[in-house]
């Protein structure tokens, strides 16, 4: 079983800049996709970024692109989060996908955290 765990969350002024940290552990050997996704209340999921794990290819949602960046380690994946705006306010979470994108239904994502709170304000 793989085990994620995020961190990293906190809150942040517009424009200011923020890295979370997702720690993978357990059998990891058949990760294929690392993402980042972001739930805000009253609003759908949405996916801002993932990692292909073998040759590091990336996808970043319309709204992130240019301003955070998905990288990865051995045991680990972040999201660098510069120029934050307040619509970037929700909590993120870091999730072993089947397929890897930003707009993957529910049923792909094989693991997920419990999440870590990012809050964008002045």
């Amino acid at each position: 079983q793989v085990q994620v765990e995020e961190s990293g969350g906190d809150s942040v002024r517009p424009g200011g800049s923020l890295t979370l940290s997702c720690s993978v552990s357990g059998d990891t050997k058949s990760v294929g996709c690392l993402g980042w996704f972001r739930q805000a209340p009253g609003k759908e999921r949405e996916g801002v970024a993932a990692i292909y794990t073998s040759g590091g290819h990336t996808v970043y949602s319309d709204s992130v692109r240019g301003r955070f960046t998905i990288s990865q380690a051995l045991n680990a994946v972040y999201l660098q989060m510069n120029d934050v705006k307040a619509d970037d306010t929700a909590m993120y979470f870091c999730a072993v996908l089947r397929v890897c994108g930003t707009n993957v239904p529910r049923k792909y994502l094989e693991v997920w955290g419990q999440g870590t709170l990012v809050n964008v304000s002045s």
